[in-house]
């Protein structure tokens, strides 16, 4: 199988990809895969041909089983690379009730049974545990081909820098042993002055690496972070300040965004630093409208390639 470049810059090594590779939209209404009737398996081997790193979002919505991770592991070329986005319970966010264990769902608290969502709160804690530990165990095929790349934790807005909060933060790398994990935060006060090194230092000393974004100036992210391990992840939201909020809609409509190379080039420099600072840098288009997302990490290979050695 072939595997799409892996580019050196400086002492670092930069994959570039896609948060997924089986969008709807993607699918049915562009033209990138070369056949609309193309297999799951041939799917992902036509995308890993293009681009050595992908990022699985579907298990954010129902978390993996370990004969799927499998699977992806045998579809895909040697050296490739797979992101995991967390399952939803796992990061604070709300979690359709039929998406649990069925044993996990008769731990549900009483008070909450019923009801269109759950959070780990409605759950005893050993119960939250045993998601985690299941969701790490799923994985298992992919770390052991070495084709994890990291288990994404993407923390909503109201997550923000406090005890409770960078206490959860040790309790995911309690969780997830030694599986590499990388942290996306929705809340720019993770980063401001006042507590900027407090999170850079509390990152690195459990060995969480921070996702840097490229998002909305609505958000209030900014656009540019440090490494805080080995792995550097950088996310492309896209730049819809009209959509970053919306609810009750889909993600591809939310990140309905077509980067221009003039403002994917300003990120060169930023990724050739982050290829400075650690071994390997994912590069991520989430702009999952169509194939907006395919076409913009084609633009930022086409950009790396001029300063890769």
């Amino acid at each position: 199988m072939n595997l799409g470049p892996v580019l050196s810059v400086g002492d670092g090594a930069v994959r570039v990809g896609t948060c997924s590779w089986t969008g709807k939209t993607l699918v049915k209404d562009a033209i990138w895969y070369p056949k609309k009737t193309m297999t799951a398996a041939d799917r992902l081997a036509y995308y890993a041909a293009q681009f050595p790193v992908v990022e699985a979002d579907s298990t954010y919505y129902r978390a993996p089983t370990e004969e799927l991770t499998a699977s992806w592991a045998g579809r895909t070329p040697d050296d490739f690379r797979m992101n995991i986005k967390a399952f939803s319970l796992m990061t604070g966010h709300p979690t359709k009730p039929e998406a649990l264990w069925s044993d996990i769902q008769e731990a549900i608290d009483p008070a909450h049974v019923g009801k269109k969502n759950v959070y780990a709160t409605h759950l005893p804690e050993d119960a939250v545990d045993a998601v985690w530990y299941r969701f790490a165990a799923a994985l298992a095929p992919l770390q052991h081909v070495g084709k994890l790349g990291a288990v994404l934790l993407q923390y909503p807005e109201w997550f923000t820098p406090k005890h409770d909060n960078r206490e959860e933060l040790r309790n995911a790398r309690r969780r997830l042993g030694d599986l590499p994990i990388a942290a996306e935060f929705r809340s720019p006060t993770w980063l401001r002055p006042e507590d900027s090194d407090r999170t850079l230092g509390f990152l690195a000393d459990h060995d969480l690496a921070l996702v840097a974004v490229d998002a909305p100036k609505v958000s209030k992210l900014p656009r540019t972070a440090p490494a805080t391990t080995e792995l550097a992840v950088v996310r492309f939201h896209g730049r819809a300040d009209d959509t970053w909020k919306a609810r009750n809609t889909s993600a591809a409509e939310r990140f309905r965004y077509l980067y221009d190379k003039r403002e994917l080039r300003p990120w060169v420099t930023k990724i050739e630093r982050l290829a400075r600072e650690a071994k390997e840098v994912h590069v991520l288009f989430n702009n999952c409208y169509q194939d907006y997302g395919v076409r913009n990490a084609q633009d930022m290979i086409e950009l790396l390639d001029r300063v890769a050695t």
